[in-house]
């Protein structure tokens, strides 16, 4: 694996920048991460992203900005934080092994499976037609 081009280097060996990875390349990234940060500063839509790496068993790091409550269970599946010093507070947590890979996952299945995801279109399409 090569670090993506045109970027500073790192000191830290442990830090590499890769670029935009696909499918097949993610997967071995997630599932060897001790934690997945989201430092977003907007209103994320949905982040599928974060439901990636939870799959992996990788807990999640992130803002509480956008649909973050509704992917990440606090304490239980990653932490959701407010600043700076509460996300190096998460990431010491994470890495700690504080959250089970187990966990994670079994939330993904739980709520966004493919069949769940459909369930819920269903519901919402439902609701719409006035049923």
């Amino acid at each position: 694996m090569r670090a993506y081009q045109g970027l500073p280097k790192t000191d830290n060996p442990k830090v590499v920048y890769t670029g935009p990875l696909n499918d097949e390349q993610k997967s071995p990234f997630y599932s060897r991460a001790r934690a997945f940060l989201m430092p977003i500063e907007w209103e994320e839509p949905f982040g599928l992203v974060m439901i990636e790496a939870m799959a992996s068993g990788t807990p999640v790091v992130a803002y509480n900005r956008g649909s973050i409550p509704e992917i990440v269970v606090n304490g239980e599946t990653g932490y959701i934080v407010e600043n700076i010093d509460q996300m190096i507070d998460g990431v010491d947590k994470a890495i700690s092994g504080s959250i089970s890979s187990k966990a994670c996952r079994e939330h993904v299945v739980r709520n966004f499976s493919k069949e769940k995801m459909t369930e819920m279109y269903l519901e919402v399409y439902e609701e719409i037609r006035g049923k």
